[in-house]
């Protein structure tokens, strides 16, 4: 008999952010463990294509879509609210949504802090106490978020997302506090440096992918791909005793000197 542990068949999952990247990668390898997925976006041009490429492929009864701003508290409120009515009660949470702003410290504009930490930090606070609501009332369900090698470690030019991934990581250690006697698991996956449509510039760059390659033991960048199965597990039955983790998937990179 095949084993089910990792099966998420009649699961609902809400992605934020998974019309490209990482966040399409996991809902991709949610649906073909056999969940309901949901997509999201603010981006509703790119949010249709991806759900339309979803839909031609996975069929029309296991895609969903959403687009609304994380980074607002009646838009979170609306939106989850829209999407437990029209699919149903979200048992797997992922908050993926994110954004990047390089400048040195010393000239970071007050908004663009504020903007990066309202995206990557808040609204993991928004979305993920609304969806908890509900996954109180029932007595279980799986968040996970969207960390980075960040949460550990500092690089010149990007300190706001450094310090909101660093804030995710004792967010999630909050909710597991407040909400694993609920059977309710919260962690977080911390991906490396990732080839994607937003690294691309990072990857052309002749020096600092030397670096990449030369900073990470397993000598490559990673790949969305790399991501999935750890959101799968994490997603799954696999992991109902994993709580308040960050678990890195950096081909090593901060375990090294």
């Amino acid at each position: 008999m095949a084993s089910t542990l990792f099966d998420l068949t009649g699961r609902i999952a809400l992605v934020t952010g998974s019309s490209r990247g990482i966040g399409r990668s996991i809902a991709r390898g949610l649906v073909e463990a056999g969940a309901t997925i949901v997509l999201h976006g603010r981006d509703e041009e790119r949010l249709a294509a991806t759900t339309e490429a979803f839909v031609a492929e996975f069929g029309a009864g296991v895609v969903q879509s959403v687009a609304f701003d994380i980074t607002d508290a009646d838009a979170v409120v609306a939106g989850i609210a829209e999407v437990q009515s029209r699919v149903g009660a979200i048992q797997i949470l992922v908050n993926n949504a994110g954004v990047q702003h390089r400048v040195p410290l010393v000239d970071l504009a007050v908004d663009d802090w504020d903007r990066v930490l309202r995206t990557d930090l808040t609204s993991a606070f928004l979305v993920g106490r609304e969806v908890a609501r509900g996954m109180i009332e029932r007595g279980s369900g799986k968040i996970i978020n969207i960390a980075s090698v960040q949460t550990d470690l500092a690089r010149p030019t990007i300190s706001a997302y450094t310090a909101a991934k660093g804030g995710l990581r004792n967010l999630t250690r909050a909710m597991t506090a407040e909400w694993a006697a609920y059977n309710i698991q919260i962690n977080a996956i911390a991906p490396g440096y990732i080839h994607t449509e937003m690294t691309q510039n990072l990857v052309d760059d002749e020096k600092f992918n030397s670096w990449i390659l030369g900073r990470t033991p397993a000598n490559r960048w990673g790949t969305t791909d790399d991501i999935v199965g750890p959101a799968v597990w994490l997603a799954s039955n696999g992991s109902n005793f994993v709580n308040g983790q960050v678990v890195f998937i950096d081909g090593g990179m901060t375990v090294v000197v």
